[in-house]
Order: structure tokens, then sequence, then C-alpha cells
């Protein structure tokens, strides 16, 4: 009986030493998407995860999975396995601004992720429909502040980065206004393409392919965008702290391996390097990284500097998300 059981405990080990040594990646990789499909964040993974599934061998299959401004998603991320099979592209919303906006957050964005690659940064626009009655920027704040409870603005969901964008705008003209949450940026750009809202706070990957359904108003940068060189910077409309930059990034849980890690990254620089990448990516109105800023410890240091930048600014616009 004892050799029986030696025999198959041998043959076991061998049967999953080829399992247990199989180099990363050897199966498709889940890449979560924390809101609805068709806003930026969504666009900007499936640019970037389609290149680095062709990098890695294996499939990057992007998943979306909305709720709770983001953190539904980030928090299935932040709980799974580390082993490099689900990842996830969070932005400011979901890794800087949640700390702020969630006082109970059941993940911080500082320690229960990996940083993986910093993939896009994304300027923030404010516009409204075609057919809103206002044709600048002051025009616009002027009608705002006259008709509190006449407009409503919307967004892809409490604590992300349309939402808080729109946040720091409204609390720099001092116009309380209603919004009108989504479950993400995507569905909230259609409800305004159809005039069932009159305004949003939202990148420019979600913008910049409207821009000839929309009025938009400003960029909140100093230069203008090579893409929408008739949009005024905040400086030139007129408001000009009104400086806002979204970022969409690349994340796994936290104890994943270095060498896991370090491969997610090569493929995401792979990605950033390609011309087809890179094209698509300006044509949106993004912002590349350069080489140093594409490193996880940069990410990780951003991440870092971001909680830091906006959690007062939240405190002090008195949002909170419960």
């Amino acid at each position: 009986m004892r050799r029986l059981l030696l025999a198959a405990l041998a043959a076991f080990s061998l049967a999953a030493a080829p399992a247990l040594g199989q180099a990363y990646p050897s199966r498709s990789i889940a890449l979560i998407v924390p809101f609805a499909a068709g806003g930026p964040t969504d666009i900007i993974a499936r640019i970037v995860g389609e290149h680095m599934g062709r990098t890695l061998g294996q499939s990057v299959i992007v998943e979306n999975v909305a709720g709770a401004g983001g953190t539904t998603g980030s928090l299935r991320v932040a709980r799974a396995a580390p082993d490099g099979y689900t990842i996830m592209m969070g932005n400011l919303g979901t890794h800087s601004a949640s700390v702020g906006l969630y006082p109970n957050l059941a993940y911080d964005p500082r320690i229960d992720f990996a940083p993986v690659i910093n993939a896009a940064g994304t300027p923030m626009l404010v516009a409204a429909h075609k057919d809103f009655p206002a044709n600048t920027l002051q025009e616009f704040v002027a009608l705002l502040k006259a008709n509190p409870d006449k407009y409503n603005y919307g967004h892809g969901g409490i604590g992300s980065t349309s939402h808080l964008t729109c946040v720091y705008f409204h609390h720099l003209i001092k116009a309380p206004v209603q919004q009108v949450p989504f479950r993400g940026s995507g569905p909230a750009m259609n409800a305004l393409i159809a005039k069932q809202l009159d305004y949003v706070c939202d990148q420019t990957v979600g913008i910049v392919p409207q821009l000839t359904n929309l009025k938009t108003y400003v960029v909140a940068t100093p230069k203008r965008l090579e893409v929408a060189k008739d949009v005024p910077t905040s400086a030139e409309a007129g408001l000009p702290e009104f400086q806002a930059v979204g970022w969409n990034a690349i994340f796994a849980p936290k104890e994943t391996p270095r060498e896991i890690v370090d491969k997610l990254n090569a493929a995401g620089r792979a990605a950033l390097a390609d011309a087809g990448v890179r094209a698509r990516l300006l044509e949106l109105g993004c912002e590349i990284p350069d080489e140093a800023g594409q490193s996880s410890a940069a990410l990780g240091a951003h991440v870092r500097a971001e909680v830091d930048k906006w959690t007062p600014v939240i405190k002090a616009a008195g949002v909170t998300a419960q």
C-alpha cells in the first residue's frame, strides 16, 4: 500500500510539473475596465491591451465591471489572485479621487495594487450639447450661476474622472448644479448627444470624436490641443485655475511577482512604442508618457502624488460618496 501511495504521488508530481513550470502567460489575461463599454478608459484599454496581447502571445480580454464610480471593478482586481491573469485599467478616479470620496473605501490604491504602467494622460474638457444657449465659457458659467436648478451634467459615476473634474469645475465657479450619474462616461456621452443632458466634463478620448456634435468651451490645460485647436485653454477662456488632466494606467493585484509585473510593463511599453497605437492615442488627444514615466515605480509615485493632490480638493468641495 505504501509503495502504491508513493507511486501515485510521484505520478502526480510528474504530471503537475509542466503546469507549474509553464512560463507566464500560458493562457488569456482578463483586463478589467471598471466602467461601461465605450468610455475613455474602455477605449484606451482596448487599444493598448490588444497590442499587449500580441507581445505576450496570449489574448488580453477586456471585461467591463461597472459600478460605484469604478470601485466595484477595482475591488475585484484588488482581491484577485496575484498571478498576472487578472489586471485592470484604472484611472484618476479609481486610484486617486476614490480615497477622498469614499469614507469606507474597501481598498487603498497606494498599497493594494502592483502598479504596472501609465498608459495615457487625458486632458479634460467641458462640453455641452450642440443647442445649448451659451457660446463661450463665460456665457456658460453665467447661465449656470443664474439658473442653478435648470441645468444638469452627466458623469461616469460618483468618483469617476468625469465626476471629479465637474466637482472641481463647479467649486471654482461657485455654481452648484444637478448631477446625473451613469455607469460610465460612454452612456453619459450618448445621453448628451441625445440632449438628455446639458453638459459633461470629460476626457479628450470621449469628447474629441464628438467635437462636431457638441459645443466645447474649454480644455483644462496650459496649451491648446493639436486635435482640437479651436477649443480655448482655461487661461484663454478666463478660468486659468481650471487645470485637470486625467490618466489611465494598468494595475495588478498586490504581491504579483516582480517578474510578471516586469513582463506586463514590457508589453505595455511595446504597445506605447508602436506607431499604430501611438497614432490612435494621439488622434484621441491623449498624452503618451515618456520612457521614464512608463516605469512601474513612476506609476506608483504618481498615484501617491495624485491622492495627495485631489483629497484636499474633494474635501474643500464638500463631496463624499456613501
